[in-house]
């Protein structure tokens, strides 16, 4: 990967629906030599989707909530199990297993703490889960999609 492939992620980081033209304008390379590259990178999984960003507050989802999830079960159908019904839910938009005390963290986007009761309720019904608790964003500081690609 070169300086021209991280200026064309940098480029789609930002604005996914940039048009081939004005990516080829920003890097000066040619509109075919421009798309040849950015297939590459879609070949070799750099860019895995090219997605549009939705304000939640526009859409009635103003609670944003990280579960914290402990399990006392560590077996691979435990696992399989949690997987399914947490890819499976909607409002959990992103699942992470971690170290330290809590086992998975996970991010929902509900409406309501209403709506994240009964998120829970849903959760406890279909897994078994050792403790569960919760923190509510009061507060968003900083949130994106964007990586670091000095590193690249």
């Amino acid at each position: 990967m070169d300086t021209t492939d991280k200026r064309i992620l940098e480029l789609l980081q930002k604005d996914a629906s940039l048009s081939l033209n004005a990516i080829s304008d920003q890097v000066n390379l040619s509109r075919n030599a421009c798309w040849n590259r950015i297939r590459q990178l879609e070949n070799d999984g750099v860019i895995k989707a090219r997605v549009t960003l939705l304000d939640a507050g526009k859409l009635n989802l103003g609670l944003s909530v990280f579960i914290a999830v402990r399990t006392n079960r560590h077996d691979v159908e435990w696992l399989e199990k949690f997987s399914t019904v947490a890819r499976s839910t909607p409002e959990i938009v992103s699942i992470y297993r971690t170290t330290g005390d809590t086992d998975y963290l996970l991010h929902a986007i509900v409406p309501s703490m209403k709506d994240y009761d009964e998120l829970y309720k849903r959760l406890i019904s279909q897994i078994e889960l050792f403790d569960v608790s919760a923190s509510f964003v009061m507060e968003e500081i900083k949130r994106t999609t964007e990586l670091p690609l000095s590193y690249a």
